[in-house]
Order: C-alpha cells, then structure tokens, then sequence
C-alpha cells in the first residue's frame, strides 16, 4: 500500500497509448478531384459554351476518355510539356506560382488552427455548444467553393485578391481541425486528468500540460485533413484574383485549345499534386517529432 502512495504520477511520456492511430489521408483524392475538374472542363462545358448542345458534349466526353491512355502514355505529350516548363515559363515563373500556393495555404491554416483549438477548448468545457458551434462548421464546409469565393468579392473590405481566399480556405478547415480537437480532448483518461489535479495544477495548466498534449496526435490529424483540403481548393483562387498554382490552370483553359494551354494545365495540376504530397510527407515527420513515444501508433 505504501508503495502505491508514494509512485509519483506518471509523466506525459510514460501514458499508455490511448488515442487511435491517425489515419493518412490518400493523396490521390486530391489529384482524382483536380484531374476531374479539368477533364470535365476541358471535354464537356469548353464545348458546349458556344452552341450549349448538351447531348454533344456527352458525346464528346466520352469520346475524349477513350482517348485518354493514348494522352496519357504519350511521349512527346510529356516532351513537350517538359519543354514548355524548362524553356517557355521558366523555373523561376513556377517556383514563385508554388511560393504564393504555399503561403495561401499556410495563412489560411494559421488562423484555422487558432480559431479551431480554442472553439475545441471552449465545446469540450461547454458541452451545450456542441451542436451550434459543429453545426455552424458543418455549414460552411458545405458551400461550394467558388460560389464561396465569388461572394466576397462583393464585399468592400475584401474585393478581388489573396484575401477573399483566405478566408474562405480558413471556414473551410475550420470543422476537420475543430471536431478532432473535441474528440482529441474527450479521448483523455479522466484517472490522468485527476492525477494532476492531486499535484495541485490549476485547470489552464492542467490543459496545457496535459490534456493538449495528450490530444495532440488526434488534433494533427484534423490540421493533416485540412491542409490537403486547402491545396486543392486554393487553385481556385485565381478565377477571383488570386495567385497560387491555380493560375496555370486557369491559363490554360481560357486558352484552349490553343497551343501550351495543355501545358499550363498540367503544370497546375502536377505542382498542386506534389505539393500536397509534400504536405503529406511533412506532417508525417511532424507527428513523429512532435509525440511522444507512448503515444506514437
């Protein structure tokens, strides 16, 4: 009995594992959905803005896609584009199109980030705005995207730019980020919790030392889903004024089929699918870094 008494309490890096292993996200998503978009463009809508014969572009799309592997195992399509990226644009136009990428992404989940841990914080000690406050985030995870962009160029303060995208990448990272917050804080053992209330730490401390800590593998994973959300969504940023990768692909489509306007296209495309494999690769890493060994899957 006495040796009971007298174990010191056990430290964040001696826990068990109680949380879950976090689940990667497939990157293929996002590539299937840009690849998508632009083959949807491309094959149907490019070719039916001038008569709007419907039945006609369904013929051609699927057409197109019957000729889809020729494309796509084609040499000299690869040599030119390699060309054009290479010779044509340059490295330097490219690099910058990924720097702007990646900082609309970054600001947007800084603020995500932020907002999500604190409203996470605030449901998981009142758990009467569970409903709102998931609720109201669930709502703009589903207003589509452009549309989304599109209204906040109406508004005065916001206009045409980098900062109507920004917002929008930030309410649409807002519920991944929040909900595994909550399940992340409610997931911690209570006999832990009181542990360090019987070593006399108050409860912001008990939050900071503890609980977030404790959580973190599982809010990780939410700031994971979202940020690969975001490099897809942020190419949609240039069809409001923005920059980023998405202005090749934007390029391309108003050109087409004009020559380099596939070039463009894939170059946006490709980037934007590297990018969010790098973003993978990076958050690997981090949870790696940044758990602790009992809490690693």
């Amino acid at each position: 009995m006495s040796d009971v008494l007298e174990r010191p309490p056990a430290t964040v890096d001696e826990l068990p594992e109680t949380t879950p292993p976090a689940r990667r996200i497939p990157v293929r998503g996002i590539a299937s959905s840009l690849f998508l978009f632009v083959l949807g463009w491309w094959l149907f809508i490019a070719d039916t803005a001038g008569n709007n014969d419907v039945l006609e572009g369904f013929e051609v799309l699927f057409t197109g896609i019957g000729r889809l592997p020729a494309l796509v195992f084609d040499p000299d399509a690869y040599s030119s584009w390699w060309t054009w990226m290479s010779d044509a644009e340059g490295w330097s136009p490219i690099f910058e199109r990924v720097v702007e990428h990646v900082q609309l992404v970054s600001l947007s989940m800084l603020f995500a980030i932020s907002i999500s841990v604190v409203l996470g914080v605030l449901v998981h000690r009142v758990h009467a705005l569970r409903g709102a406050i998931l609720g109201f985030a669930s709502i703009m995870l589903t207003i589509p995207s452009l549309a989304l962009f599109a209204i906040f160029i109406s508004i005065p303060a916001i206009g045409i730019g980098d900062r109507g995208p920004i917002i929008a990448l930030t309410m649409y990272s807002i519920l991944p980020i929040l909900r595994n917050t909550i399940i992340g804080l409610e997931d911690v053992d209570r006999a832990v919790i009181e542990s360090a209330k019987g070593m006399g730490l108050n409860a912001s401390q008990r939050l900071l030392k503890i609980e977030l800590p404790l959580a973190w593998p599982i809010i990780l994973t939410g700031i994971r889903v979202a940020t690969l959300l975001n490099v897809g969504i942020a190419a949609i940023a240039p069809l409001v004024g923005g920059t980023g990768l998405g202005r090749y692909v934007n390029d391309g489509l108003q050109r087409f089929p004009d020559v380099t306007s596939v070039e463009r296209m894939w170059t946006g495309v490709v980037f934007t699918i590297v990018l969010a494999l790098v973003a993978d690769f990076f958050f690997t890493l981090l949870r790696r870094f940044t758990t602790s060994k009992g809490l690693r899957s």
